[in-house]
């Protein structure tokens, strides 16, 4: 039923300052990304061919378990700082790691990101799971020799792949949430 479609970049980090938590400033970055282009922040009726915008921020987050793939929400990520999110995906996290997760909590989501880099690869196609419209791909960071004006540097680098369901929204739509994802990503904080 999805038409499947992926995007990939690589954003350049090598701004940021000090130590920050990759997924909080992953999950910044797609809330901003929701806000900028609203289309991949929506779920999709194939049957009615309806896309439905959201005007909140549910970001399903892919938590790894030996028992397979649990896809808990972190609810209004829209409204929290990056202590919140930090707090939510610890909580969701260890709802799922001891089963005490509501199913309720299981669903609902409006985006998706699946981090999968922190064990490895630097592009997937995530599988878009509806009624979503689009799933965010986190790469393992690496990093890359960058041309720069009078030479060469080395800067941390991480790859971001979007998938989206190309039914409802177009490869404009997608790419302008991806720059919006990448230019948030590169600021220093």
């Amino acid at each position: 039923k999805i038409v499947p479609t992926t995007l990939v970049d690589d954003d350049d980090l090598h701004a940021w300052l000090g130590k920050q938590d990759i997924t909080a400033r992953l999950i910044r970055a797609i809330v901003v990304a929701c806000k900028t282009v609203p289309a991949l922040n929506a779920w999709f009726d194939g049957d009615k061919l309806v896309r439905t915008l959201h005007p909140q921020v549910d970001v399903g987050i892919a938590v790894d378990t030996e028992d397979g793939l649990f896809v808990p929400a972190l609810r209004n990520a829209d409204m929290l700082d990056a202590r919140g999110v930090r707090e939510g995906i610890n909580r969701l996290r260890a709802q799922v790691e001891d089963r005490s997760i509501p199913p309720s909590e299981l669903a609902g989501y409006t985006i998706s990101l699946s981090n999968f880099g922190m064990f490895a690869g630097r592009y997937a196609t995530p599988v878009v799971v509806p009624p979503c419209v689009a799933i965010v791909g986190a790469g393992k960071l690496c990093h890359d020799v960058v041309a720069v004006i009078g030479g060469i540097e080395v800067h941390r680098r991480l790859p971001i792949s979007v998938t989206f369901d190309h039914r409802a929204a177009t490869g404009g739509e997608a790419a302008r949430f991806l720059k919006a994802l990448l230019d948030d990503l590169a600021l220093p904080q």
